[in-house]
């Protein structure tokens, strides 16, 4: 069997924890934020955990775990 490839993509936007749930960066917070109140960009500093449904898709992508 070939070695699988890891998305590229996959590999840029999310970390494993040591628990094997998956972190991620929240969406919209790159530019265009004069748009979105001080309550949004407030509650959506930092990161988030993934649902367990997207998590099996994730990890599907990331054959070999990331680093």
């Amino acid at each position: 069997m070939p070695k699988l490839k890891t998305k590229s993509g996959v590999k840029k936007r999310f970390k494993i924890t040591a628990t094997g749930k998956i972190k991620h960066g929240v969406a919209g917070k790159r530019h265009r934020l004069i748009s979105h109140n001080a309550k949004y960009i407030r509650q959506n500093r930092g990161t988030s955990v993934l649902s367990d449904a997207d998590t099996a898709t994730v990890k599907a992508w990331a054959p070999y775990g990331l680093r």
